[in-house]
């Protein structure tokens, strides 16, 4: 059976330095790999086991890193293994194909965007007009497909992340709270869709996903087969599914246990290290 796996990076494969949740003593901490760095400085990490079993299911699986970063913050993020054939940022705006946006994926994504949602400009209005200068940090817009503000988060009142939440429904859009970001992003863009497109064009017969997020919630549901760590939007909600796993482990250890569920629900026995 042929299987893809597509899999969430931050904070489910890769780690900044705060979220890695190491509890054990430094003596025993594990082996760190830094797999991103940013303005010439590490940014992110896997532990070493997970770069070593990770390298091994890349090499003999489609495996396929699936984002809501941008193709230029996706693009400074080098993980262990041969480079994927396939990836996907901006939560499913782009499919990158060899390192490529595929056009026709780009005009599928546009023609749905039209058909069924506000316009972009419409939702960064509605965000800085309504957003407290006292929390909020930057606005930004990814790829001209969603926006996501940058907040203090001690500073950020609950009720509005829900007002939002009301508010784009209504407009086609969902919102996720992310550490610090806060994401508006069009319903129809999702990693799902995009995940189901290489899922076509590969003829694989089984689609493996993990993921932590509100974002992935879609991606997992469209698996049949999935795992949350113990930590996140999707841990903190009481999120579950029938076919998804709930780890407990938490931080870059629940990136090492994806990794190894990957392995033995992908590689086919005899050949797993």
């Amino acid at each position: 059976m042929s299987a893809i796996i597509a899999s969430d990076l931050d904070r489910t494969l890769i780690y900044s330095a705060a979220a890695l949740g190491l509890a054990m003593p430094d003596a025993e901490a594990p082996r760190l790999l830094c797999v991103e760095t940013y303005e010439r400085k590490p940014l992110s990490y896997m532990t070493e086991t997970a770069a070593g079993l990770l390298a091994e299911l890349a090499g003999k699986s489609t495996f396929v890193p699936t984002t809501t970063r941008t193709r230029e913050q996706y693009g400074r993020i080098h993980l262990p293994g041969p480079a994927p054939e396939f990836a996907i940022c901006a939560n499913g705006g782009h499919l990158l194909v060899r390192g490529e946006s595929d056009p026709d994926w780009q005009r599928t994504v546009a023609e749905r965007l039209a058909a069924h949602c506000a316009p972009l400009e419409e939702i960064r209005r509605h965000l800085v007009h309504t957003a407290d200068p006292a929390w909020l940090l930057k606005e930004r817009a990814a790829e001209d497909l969603f926006s996501y503000l940058v907040v203090e988060r001690p500073l950020l009142p609950d009720s509005w992340v829900k007002d939002l939440a009301g508010w784009a429904d209504e407009r086609g859009w969902t919102v996720s709270l992310q550490g610090r970001k806060i994401y508006a992003v069009p319903k129809p863009l999702t990693k799902s869709a995009a995940v189901t497109e290489v899922a076509r064009r590969t003829g694989a017969s089984e689609i493996l996903a993990a993921g932590d997020s509100l974002l992935d919630a879609d991606l997992l549901l469209a698996a049949d087969r999935g795992w949350r760590p113990g930590h996140g939007e999707l841990a903190d909600s009481g999120w579950h599914a029938p076919h998804v796993t709930a780890l407990d482990e938490r931080g870059v250890a629940a990136g090492e246990e994806i990794v190894r569920a990957f392995i033995h629900g992908a590689v086919p026995p005899g050949h797993a290290g």
